[in-house]
């Protein structure tokens, strides 16, 4: 189901990326969930939610990465 605050978030995601982060996942994941309804567009019949949790974190890791110490980080 579609996030529409990021505190809706599941607490993995809150505790461990920056509130910035958490905004692109959020973001990501409703545009991901939408877009892929249809499930002859999601590969190998994969789950709607866990398809757009998917191109949510691929959207978070294309702008933060994990540092020396684990936390999440702008690029």
């Amino acid at each position: 189901m579609p996030y529409a605050h990021i505190y809706e978030l599941p607490g993995g995601i809150r505790h461990n990326l920056p509130v910035h982060a958490q905004e692109i996942y959020r973001e990501a994941f409703n545009s991901a969930y939408h877009e892929y309804k249809d499930p002859n567009l999601r590969r190998d019949g994969a789950d709607l939610e866990e398809t757009a949790h998917k191109v949510a974190w691929s959207a978070v890791k294309s702008k933060y990465r994990k540092d020396e110490s684990g936390e999440w980080v702008k690029k």
